[in-house]
């Protein structure tokens, strides 16, 4: 198992932030000799808070995960699991106990020590307190229990290939055990990052800690910078105001960045996908063949091509290639407008009206007008209402189901269950028999956990739940001295511990 080291020694000093007032981010805060210790990253889609418990969204760990929080086990840049706060762990026969040895000396950023104590209330708080369809991931969980300071035992309902890889996301995250702060305004966590500042509208600064446990990160001080939309953020990159532009979403202006020797352009890959929401408790989604008709209707290949500039791989189901149970689903609803006719006149919906509920996002404005188009080309009329994202879309759609038709980008790591195997989920999908297969294939051997997945899958697309439109690229431009990128998106998590800046 991979293991963090040991800090060598303190952090150097953090530089200060009026510095960013004073020059621009590619010139150097420590002189000419001196390597720099902070970086500006600019992001869109801002976090509405810092609890990402009891809050909807993929802002708020794309910000604090690996950063500021950590978990017993982390996710590589390749999908696959890797220690991180557990030095190892051991796995019984029956494939339902894991005993963890946790690495000694943590400190939380509030001083307190990390101990099995808080693995355990860590995890039960999942279970108990946690507001999020996320939580059904620790569903699998009959018990945690401290054998030692440094020594847990966690055991199983029974077997599951899904549970560690899920303690490697945000549900598993280390929290103190006698919380007291609240979360959404203070982040306590064992990571190489506390959050300094947190300028509504405009930032989040990041400062290293000189007490963290495991090797120090070169950049001392990080300011995430969020802009309106994707525009601004690739004129600040391209200006120096940020030094590293994160999922920018702006594809059409990638080819002039590209030609820019002073920086790098990285796609990266992602585990989000850009899903067509249908609302399968309402009219007229909740009738399976005008389902199949917008699956029909729509041409995915096309909306890539136009709303994307081609960026992006189409899938043809809610599982990214890196997933051991991909498969290549994309033939089964072939761009056929005839038969998306003819289903909508066997539903006697020829002349069907819909609202469309587009959160202010840039892919997601991109691709509803050309989904609109597609569809009118079927005889489905197609509204766009504007929402606010994420707190009008969060609260009208993703809470109170209250949509027929939205689109949104998933970034959660293996969320196929948790979007299609809850009927309370906002998709409104019902199919008990989804989740015998999925039970099934979790307890059994990994092979059975590849076919039963893959099974499931199939599923999902047969009833057409909703349309998969393509997997986003993580697209990352940087100043080209900016190393240790983590491009690929294989969590939420925006992982910056690697960064620093070259010597040349």
């Amino acid at each position: 198992m991979l293991t963090r080291r040991r800090a060598a020694g303190a952090v150097a000093a953090l530089t200060a932030l009026a510095l960013l007032g004073a020059c621009s981010a590619g010139s150097s805060a420590g002189g000419e000799d001196e390597a720099r210790t902070d970086v500006v990253v600019g992001l869109t889609g801002e976090p509405t808070n810092l609890d990402f418990t009891t809050t909807s969204g993929s802002a708020i760990p794309q910000l604090l995960m690996n950063n500021v929080y950590e978990g017993l086990v982390t996710i590589d840049q390749e999908g696959e699991v890797q220690a991180q706060l557990a030095e190892s762990w051991e796995v019984d026969g029956d494939r339902t106990r894991y005993t963890f040895t946790l690495h000694e000396g943590v400190t939380f950023s509030d001083g307190s020590p990390f101990t099995a104590d808080d693995v355990v209330a860590s995890i039960d708080r999942v279970k108990e307190d946690w507001t999020l369809s996320l939580k059904s991931k620790m569903d699998v969980v009959a018990k945690a229990e401290a054998i030692s300071d440094t020594r847990v035992a966690v055991t199983l309902e029974r077997p599951s290939n899904a549970w560690l890889f899920d303690m490697g996301t945000s549900v598993g995250a280390m929290f103190p055990d006698d919380l007291s702060v609240d979360l959404a305004t203070e982040a306590v966590g064992t990571g190489p990052y506390t959050v300094e500042e947190v300028a509504t509208g405009e930032h989040v600064r990041l400062a290293a800690r000189d007490d963290y446990w495991g090797e120090a990160p070169a950049i001392a001080d990080v300011t995430v910078r969020y802009f309106a939309d994707a525009n601004a953020q690739a004129n600040a990159v391209r200006a120096g105001d940020v030094d590293m532009a994160y999922n920018l979403q702006a594809p059409d202006l990638l080819a002039g960045l590209e030609q820019n020797e002073e920086l790098q352009v990285i796609d990266g890959t992602s585990t989000g996908e850009v899903l067509l929401a249908l609302n399968n408790d309402e009219p007229p989604f909740d009738d399976l063949r005008v389902r199949r008709a917008i699956m029909y209707a729509i041409d995915r290949q096309a909306v890539l091509d136009t709303a994307w500039a081609g960026h992006g791989q189409l899938i043809g189901s809610m599982v990214p290639p890196t997933d051991p149970y991909y498969q290549d689903l994309t033939g089964a609803y072939p761009h056929d407008p005839a038969k998306a006719r003819e289903l909508l006149a066997e539903a006697g919906a020829e002349d069907l009206s819909i609202t469309f509920d587009v959160p202010t996002r840039p892919y997601a404005e991109a691709v509803a007008q050309v989904v609109v188009s597609q569809l009118q080309d079927v005889g489905i009329e197609a509204t766009i209402v504007p929402a606010e994202f994420p707190a009008v879309w969060l609260d009208k759609v993703f809470t109170k189901h209250d949509y027929q038709m939205s689109v949104i980008l998933h970034t959660e790591a293996r969320d196929l269950l948790t979007i299609f195997g809850d009927p309370d989920y906002y998709i409104g999908y019902d199919n008990p028999r989804l989740t015998q297969v999925a039970q099934e294939a979790d307890r059994g051997s990994p092979d059975e956990y590849v076919a039963g997945m893959q099974e499931v899958a199939r599923m999902i697309v047969d009833d057409a739940a909703s349309n998969p439109l393509f997997l986003f690229p993580n697209t990352v431009v940087a100043d080209a001295r900016l190393t240790g990128i983590a491009a690929n998106a294989t969590t939420e998590s925006m992982d910056l511990t690697g960064l620093r800046w070259s010597d040349g």
